[in-house]
């Protein structure tokens, strides 16, 4: 029994759910006798490695018994991470007051590279703050997009406020 991408995303979809997750992304990546397929999930307040772990068992127990997928493949939990991927427009929504970094397939503004803070999503366009100006990225010329997460230097040892 296959259900597809579509059915998949539903099945897997339900039972994160019943277990209080969010699926985040589904991909299966690799060709082949490796493919890989990708489940990313997500909860409020972060995911930690022993609720992956639970979670990929769960996950493959799952696709076994309803024979998803008639290859063999390896299953990756994954959490979105610090810098993650904007596949999605729930992806953008979430990431709205983040600093970003956007490629367009084809110059917006003279640029095929924007990279500030993620304003707004509206109708199929973003919109990111990009050195004090809106510029607007229709969804449609998005090659890809990623959250920015930037390393703050830590404390120098024995500096001020000792």
């Amino acid at each position: 029994m296959s259900r597809g991408p579509e059915g998949l995303w539903e099945l897997l979809d339900a039972y994160l759910q019943a277990e209080g997750l969010e699926l985040d992304d589904l991909e299966m990546v690799g060709q082949g006798r490796g493919p890989v397929l990708r489940v990313s999930v997500d909860v409020d307040g972060g995911i930690d490695v022993d609720r992956l772990a639970e979670t990929s068992r769960g996950v493959s127990r799952l696709l076994d018994q309803h024979d998803e997928l008639q290859k063999s493949y390896t299953l990756e939990v994954t959490s979105p991470g610090l810098e993650r991927k904007l596949r999605r427009p729930e992806h953008f929504m979430k990431s709205i007051g983040r600093e970003v970094v956007v490629k367009t397939h084809h110059e917006v503004e003279g640029e095929r590279t924007h990279r500030g803070k993620l304003e707004t999503v509206d109708g199929g366009t973003c919109v990111i703050a990009v050195d004090g100006r809106d510029r607007r990225v229709p969804f449609g010329v998005i090659a890809s997009a990623r959250t920015v997460f930037r390393w703050e230097p830590a404390a120098k040892p024995g500096g001020k406020g000792r």
